[in-house]
């Protein structure tokens, strides 16, 4: 039997020792009466302990008022809105020397009130976690062990976030802007050794420079309600089980999947249109034209910091020139930023009266964008803003578009955030860096410790944001490669013409943007370097594959969404039993199958790779190769290195120019022989919520290496979106394929 109260405990053990004596246990009445209250910071507190699953454990210390009701955790939108078990455990007394155990799944639960401790073992005794909390500070001491730890958000140092303090503040430049950009912390901490934990309250510093973790609030935070949560699991346990926590990624726009190109200081309209002509003149595969801001710039598409209102030397016609862009199919998102500092409700708030501060007010001065045709937005700065401002702007951008228009997801690219974020659509990218090798080297494990905290959902500005003397084309490429295998593939940056695919080309440096930056007064960038005609060609491949790669860039978006799985991933998701994989920082698994070695070095003609256990394909050569040790990759300047597992399915589509064009031609499955394998193929209409009604179609592959055959069906609950689907299965080792009519029913594919 369970016992939920710690004072009941000691009453039935004292009752079963002294026998029934009336006297007794109305004297023993009076001593728990007496028992010295459980404290926090000088205030009597309620411990509960709350078994989410057998996987999660939430403990939480609550404030007693004047009539000693414990006062709940206040319903706020960092954790997801549901209905929490009853606690396991309950108690109001620090008893010296008492203890206490229930079971979580294979592990056991030890609690103290006096000294206050948890401690968490497996079936074996070993130690899964041990948390000490200091009853005068609120502050919280846990068990690091030997093993790496990752999260914490996006920026700061190092993969493995071991060996530093972290101060959890949300600051573009908290460390190192140079190298590193903006810091947005997430106080989820995931060990290689299967546990996690989530710090809900209060807001704290983070320090893991010594043997033990500690979690210190913030000297300006209320102490109460301490609220935390224990996560017990294999790596993609703990993704899943976080995101159960606060909220599963929204399903993006497919559009936003696509390459998005963003603009700085516009001449006039002939100079934006001139960027969207020249897109599909030169065949660039192309999705969103992205405007900043007047005030970041000296013209932008508005008239200033805060403004809504269009730049009339820029768009004199607002409506008639969106149109114009929405006819060559391309979305057009704008830049706002500097919101109010503390905004508060929800758009769909109607009580009370509006103010500069009110959600529902704030989203007003948008709404007239709507029927000229805006697609999406790009909040910038916010880092002012306290937690539950950033969340409430987040959650502003998510709802707002969808009273204008139901059923469209909407897009936005946030500069801050915090968790639960993802729920809200939720991008973001890595802030205002600067040009150079190291920074491109850092970006990497800035993304993997983003995506493990939650936010799949990330990006750089493509050749950095301010540029340096190193900023070279080549650079340039080596960046624009590697966020092609990234969510958010998208160039930004300061002499924005040598952020576009063919500015390396045009003999013209454009607007220059670096006269108060740099010290020379001007950027770097000579003349002479932009006469250079082979970036646009590898451009072009790298857009190209991207495209051609949707169906399998799409169905991790939906994988995403189902388990809290980010599309970059660190080997450790994987192969956490491979010591080798799981501390790589410099390499990175795109969804389940495809292995990205991005380079990162200027001048490179080779790059060592980690292959983890198995077989993999060079995806250029389709080379076979053993795993579970370095190989060597030649490489020239149009060339990163890719690896697909065997046993993988990969699906791609026809080149697009934009990924609402309809092209004629099969999807394509191409099957890495050399050991059995599955996927899940997923699709829908790319842009209206109705996949939550069923309107989706998920293929199921298996492939049976022995019998070097495919078996495609539909997955429960999914259809075919069409009366029937062309398929190609290509066997890549042979480049011996079948061209089959799918109309639902199994089928299987042989090959010889």
């Amino acid at each position: 039997m369970l016992i939920r109260k710690a004072e009941d405990a000691v009453f039935f053990g004292l009752k079963f020792i002294c026998g029934a004596a009336f006297a007794v246990m109305c004297s023993f009445a009076q001593s728990v009466a007496k028992m010295p209250p459980l404290e926090i910071g000088g205030t009597p507190v309620e411990l509960s302990l709350t078994k989410v699953n057998e996987k999660t454990l939430r403990v939480s210390f609550t404030p007693l008022d004047s009539s000693l009701t414990a006062q709940p955790v206040p319903s706020e939108p960092v954790l997801v809105d549901r209905n929490w078990p009853d606690p396991s455990y309950v108690s109001r007394s620090a008893l010296e020397g008492y203890s206490d155990v229930f079971r979580m799944g294979g592990n056991s639960v030890r609690v103290t009130t006096a000294p206050l401790a948890l401690r968490v073992e497996d079936s074996q005794g070993e130690l899964r976690q041990e948390i000490r909390i200091d009853a005068q500070s609120g502050s919280l001491s846990f068990a690091l062990g030997e093993h790496p730890v990752f999260g914490l958000g996006m920026g700061g140092p190092q993969f493995n976030r071991r060996g530093h303090a972290y101060p959890m503040v949300n600051r573009h430049g908290a460390y190192q802007l140079r190298t590193f950009a903006g810091r947005m912390p997430i106080p989820w901490l995931v060990s290689a050794a299967g546990w996690g934990l989530f710090f809900h309250r209060p807001e704290g510093r983070i320090d893991l420079s010594r043997e033990s973790g500690k979690f210190t609030p913030q000297p300006e935070a209320d102490l109460l309600p301490l609220d935390f949560f224990i996560v017990l699991g294999q790596p993609t346990e703990l993704m899943s089980e976080y995101a159960d926590l606060t909220g599963h990624p929204s399903m993006p726009p497919l559009w936003a999947l696509g390459y998005q190109q963003s603009h700085r200081t516009l001449k006039d309209f002939a100079e934006v249109l001139w960027v969207a002509e020249s897109f599909r003149e030169k065949k660039l595969p192309c999705d969103a034209l992205i405007y900043l801001g007047t005030g970041w710039c000296p013209s932008g598409w508005n008239l200033g910091h805060d403004s809504l209102e269009f730049n009339p030397h820029v768009f004199s016609n607002p409506k008639e020139q969106i149109q114009t862009l929405k006819q060559l199919n391309f979305r057009v998102v704008l830049h706002a930023t500097f919101p109010p500092r503390r905004l508060y409700g929800s758009v769909h708030d109607q009580s009370g009266k509006p103010d500069d501060h009110a959600v529902r007010h704030y989203w007003s001065r948008h709404r007239p964008f709507y029927p000229l045709g805006i697609d999406g937005w790009w909040p910038d700065a916010g880092e002012n803003l306290p937690v539950q401002s950033r969340l409430a702007r987040i959650q502003m951008y998510w709802e707002g578009p969808q009273v204008e228009r139901p059923n469209q997801r909407p897009y936005a690219l946030h500069r801050t955030g915090y968790a639960g974020m993802q729920r809200h659509g939720g991008w973001t990218w890595s802030g205002d860096h600067e040009s150079t090798w190291q920074t491109l080297r850092n970006q990497l494990p800035i993304a993997l410790n983003t995506g493990l905290s939650g936010v799949p959902y990330w990006g750089t500005d493509i050749g950095g944001f301010y540029p340096t003397k190193e900023y070279t084309a080549e650079l340039y490429l080596r960046w624009f490669q590697f966020m092609s295998f990234s969510p958010l593939f998208r160039a930004h940056g300061r002499t924005w013409y040598t952020h576009l695919p063919w500015g390396w080309n045009t003999g013209v440096l454009g607007p220059d943007e670096m006269e108060q930056r740099s010290p020379e007064g001007k950027t770097p960038i000579q003349v002479s370097q932009l006469s250079n005609p082979t970036v646009e060609p590898i451009c072009r491949k790298y857009l190209e594959l991207r495209y051609r790669m949707l169906p399998y860039i799409y169905s991790a978006a939906r994988e995403a969404t189902d388990t809290g799985m980010p599309l970059m991933r660190p080997l450790w998701l994987h192969y956490s039993d491979d010591p080798r994989g799981v501390l790589r920082d410099d390499e990175y698994l795109w969804g389940r199958d495809i292995l990205v070695a991005p380079v990162f070095e200027k001048g490179a003609t080779s790059r060592e790779v980690y292959l983890p256990e198995g077989h993999w394909y060079d995806f250029w050569t389709r080379e076979k190769l053993q795993g579970g040790r370095e190989v060597t990759r030649d490489v020239d300047l149009e060339t990163t290195p890719l690896y697909v597992r065997s046993g993988a399915i990969i699906p791609t589509g026809p080149v697009k120019q934009y990924t609402a064009e309809e092209v004629n031609g099969p999807i394509t499955l191409s099957v890495y022989p050399g050991s059995d394998g599955t996927a899940s193929v997923y699709e829908d209409d790319g842009m209206t919520f109705d996949f939550r009604e069923g309107e989706f179609m998920r293929l199921q592959c298996d492939w049976r290496d022995e019998e070097k055959r495919l078996e495609l069906r539909l997955a429960p609950g999914s259809r075919l979106l069409q009366p029937s689907r062309q398929i190609r299965v290509r066997l890549v080792t042979t480049g011996e394929s079948r061209l089959i009519e799918f109309r639902g029913q199994a089928v299987s594919i042989e090959f010889e």
